[in-house]
This record gives C-alpha cells, structure tokens and sequence, in this order.
C-alpha cells in the first residue's frame, strides 16, 4: 500500500507565513524559519514553501528566507513562487529546495516545464494549479489566483504532465481556507487523466476531511495544508495516527511504528 504524505504549506509574503481565505484577505501567522523547523520535528513529511506575491509582483523568490527554512528541514522541500526560467530553477535548487514548483511561469512559457525536467528530472519538476469554477468550468488562475487564463484545467494538467511534469499540485481556490473539506469532484477528475503524483491543497478543516480525501480519491498521494496546522487545530503527530486507525497507510515516528 502506497504511504500517503502530510505536507504543510508555508505562504510566505513580506518574509513571514501568511494565510487567507480564498487566495484573499491575507493576514500575519509566524516567523518561516521557525515554522519550518517545528514541522521538521512535528513528522511532516514534506515541506511546501511559497513566495506567494513573486509572480503577482514580476520578481525573483527572496532567496535569503529561502536558505534559512532550508537550514531547518531535512525533509523534502519544495519551493515555488516567481519560477520563470531554468535559472530561477538552479537558484532555488542551490538554496537547498529539493523539488520546484512552477504556475504562472509555466503558464507562460510552457516550454519551461521540459527544460527544467530534461536537466533536472521528472522528479523535480512540480506543476502547481489554482483552479476555480467559472461557468461550470474548472479554469486555471495565474498570478497567486488573480488572472483567469481561460485554460481548461483538466487539459493543462495533462499537458503538462506530458510536457514532463513528476508531480501535480492541485489548488482548489473555491475550497482554500474554508475548512469544509478537499475539493473532491475537482481531484476526481484530475486523477482521472494523469498518473503522477497528485497533491491535494485547499479545504482541510479537520482529521475527517483527510481521511474522506484518501478514501474517497484513492489516487491522490498527499494532503496538504496550511491554517489547521498553523493553528494546531489539527496536529501532524495526532492526524497521523488517526488515518492509521482508519486503515490509511502514513509514516508514522519509528517508535510508534514498532510499537
């Protein structure tokens, strides 16, 4: 059985964690660096990073934040946010980033996705997706969700997984911090056309929402969060052992596994 993953997420802006409510009203939570270092040590499996106003503002990531969330993790860490270039990869990558993520540079320039899989592997390459209703339609949303491209988002998924994409992060903008649970129709019907890896982002509210995801869409690799944990409304450790109750395979700490 396929071990999911509990990812949380810092947004950052300004050198500080924030969180919002629809891609919107974004408010101060934490220090990164800190936070970076609690889920190191709280059994996060992954750690998502994000300079969420890079695109929105036509700059590079801050780099100097960047190394020092890296100094703390020795888990996987990927990092997005202003990724437009092979170079903005290679910068990232020697930050101490383990896997990039691209949207709105992708979006711009396809082609990127290619070029950064050919020189650093499938598996580094992460397409990261705002998705949001519009007409009946799930449609593709750039800069940090502010601009409607217009693309199908079930189509820019399967074309960017062929255009070498190892992973999909899939954000629903409709469900982002709701906390009434994971967009299931939208991650249904993503799974349905890609093989890789997907991740699912926006709407967890509790430990149920996790496991109704991983029960519900089977093919979906991850959870990942940002506001429950922050708040520790919901704890790593202890959602952990509750999808192990369930029957939903999780890394759990050695000592708990062998007990």
């Amino acid at each position: 059985m396929i071990t999911k993953r509990i990812i949380p997420c810092l947004d950052v802006r300004n050198g500080r964690v924030v969180k919002g409510v629809n891609f919107e009203g974004i408010r101060d939570v934490a220090d990164p660096v800190e936070m970076a270092r609690f889920y190191n040590e709280s059994g996060a499996d992954e750690l998502v990073f994000y300079d969420i106003t890079a695109s929105y503002e036509d700059r590079s990531i801050f780099t100097g934040v960047l190394k020092r969330v890296a100094s703390q993790v020795f888990i996987p860490l990927t990092v997005g946010g202003g990724i437009a270039s092979v170079e903005d990869f290679d910068r990232v990558l020697k930050c101490g980033a383990d896997k990039v993520s691209v949207n709105s540079g992708a979006l711009k320039n396809p082609a990127l996705i290619e070029e950064a899989a050919k020189k650093y592997g499938n598996q580094c390459v992460v397409l990261s997706m705002d998705v949001k209703r519009v007409d009946g339609q799930f449609r593709v949303f750039a800069k940090g969700g502010r601009v409607d491209t217009g693309l199908d988002a079930l189509e820019w998924a399967v074309r960017g997984v062929a255009l070498g994409a190892g992973e999909i992060v899939v954000n629903s903008i409709d469900t982002d911090g709701v906390r009434k649970g994971f967009d299931l129709p939208l991650l249904e019907a993503i799974a349905e056309r890609v093989s890789v890896p997907i991740v699912a982002s926006g709407g967890a509210g509790s430990k149920e929402h996790f496991a109704e995801l991983f029960a519900k869409v089977p093919a979906v690799d991850a959870g990942l969060a940002a506001g429950i944990f922050h708040e520790k409304l919901v704890t790593i450790p202890e959602l952990k052992r509750y999808l192990a109750a369930q029957g939903i395979s999780v890394r759990l700490p050695a000592r708990e596994e062998n007990a």
